[in-house]
């Protein structure tokens, strides 16, 4: 017998939540539906532990994350393809995969479907591998009867992805391992080489040059007061992760990205590459283009910018073009703007909005590998530099003493 942890509604739609123990969640569900309970969400006790995922560590149920997601999609996908239906998909891969993670969520996600709930509700009570985006697309998909050319797309989407990130971590290799070398280099010269050159220096006698002056304040500072700047920087970085995991802090954050110079194109060009694209696959599955919005807001992860397409929403609730809503948000270029109001008159709005979101993905693309080339070339001209500062205090510092002493 294992023991269920449950929240329900009873028959005047009241919220309850207690404990029930069964042989499986099948027989625990049917228990609670016995005593006129309708349940919400059940799960039993999982072991929860620590993983280390992309770099930082958070907290996983029965060992999944969303590192999962594409592996999940690739499979579930390959199985719908050769003509099974989704649940008979999730069934078989929760028994037949070989990964402990992957298996694991499949057999989730397998005994949720057994309790009669949608893939989609599945998925959406397992927040730590599938984002708003995956589930809204999928309830869509359960709809409209188009499953396997959502999978399709997701899992397009989803890989280049992987690619942009790929990419990202290979174009910044080569700084990264020179910034490492050049770290040490520093951490030599003020722990091992400038208090040996200081003692030389002062041996010897003479004004030093001014590079060398900059050069030993420098390194006087840093290891007087590094060891209690390094705690304070750390802390005020993760108060300020704290923070922005907040509802207001999140709304503040948002709101300054999209202010930011630099910053904005960025961030206003992802969200409205997801926006079209989801959009897109919504409209060509046969969702209308309110429902499609409603279902598309969930996916935009700039609140700044939600917040302003639900304003568009509700204009377009009332009757205005998709096309004029948009524009009032001040975040859609005028030539975006011309192309849905031409397919808006012309009945093609979802390959319009494929078009558009196929724009923005080259121009991200490109964004990103000017960045990726001009972060490197800056991060090596800054190493370089420093270092040859370095050098230059040195000689100088040797050869003026040298001078001085010589006369």
């Amino acid at each position: 017998m294992a023991r269920f942890a449950y929240t329900a509604t009873d028959e005047r739609e009241r919220a309850v939540s207690g404990a029930v123990e069964a042989p499986s969640r099948a027989e625990a569900a049917r228990m609670l539906r016995t005593r006129g309970l309708h349940p919400v969400r059940l799960e039993s006790p999982v072991t929860v532990r620590k993983r280390r995922t992309a770099g930082s560590r958070e907290t996983v149920r029965g060992g999944y994350s969303r590192r999962d997601l594409l592996p999940f999609l690739k499979a579930i996908l390959d199985l719908t393809s050769s003509g099974l239906s989704a649940g008979e998909a999730v069934r078989l891969l929760s028994v037949r995969l070989k990964e402990p993670a992957l298996r694991a969520l499949c057999t989730e996600l397998w005994s949720r479907l057994q309790e009669g709930q949608t893939l989609s509700a599945a998925m959406t009570s397992l927040p730590e591998v599938f984002d708003p985006r995956v589930c809204n697309l999928v309830r869509a998909s359960e709809a409209t009867g188009s499953l396997l050319e959502v999978l399709r797309r997701l899992v397009q989407y989803y890989e280049e992805m992987r690619d942009l990130r790929q990419k990202l971590r290979a174009a910044l290799a080569y700084p990264a391992t020179v910034c490492v070398v050049a770290f040490g280099v520093i951490l030599f010269f003020v722990l091992f080489l400038l208090p040996r050159l200081q003692s030389l220096l002062a041996s010897l006698g003479g004004e030093l040059p001014l590079a060398t002056r900059m050069l030993v304040g420098g390194a006087r500072f840093s290891v007087r007061y590094g060891l209690i700047l390094l705690p304070l920087i750390l802390l005020a970085g993760a108060a300020l992760m704290r923070w922005k995991r907040t509802e207001r802090g999140r709304e503040r954050f948002d709101a300054i990205l999209v202010r930011l110079p630099v910053l904005r194109e960025w961030v206003v060009e992802s969200s409205l590459l997801g926006f079209s694209q989801t959009m897109s696959v919504l409209i060509e599955n046969g969702i209308n283009t309110v429902e499609a919005m409603r279902l598309t807001l969930g996916t935009v992860g700039n609140l700044a910018i939600q917040r302003a397409l639900t304003e568009a929403l509700a204009r377009v609730v009332e009757g205005e073009g998709l096309s004029a809503a948009l524009g009032r948000t001040a975040y859609f270029p005028d030539l975006v703007l011309d192309r849905l109001a031409v397919g808006e008159s012309t009945g093609h709005l979802a390959p319009c909005l494929r078009d558009i979101a196929q724009h923005y993905s080259r121009r991200r693309a490109e964004r990103l590998e000017r960045f990726t080339g001009m972060l490197s070339s800056a991060i090596l001209l800054f190493a370089f530099a420093f270092v040859g500062f370095i050098a230059y205090a040195i000689v100088s510092a040797v050869l003026k003493v040298s001078a001085s002493f010589h006369f």
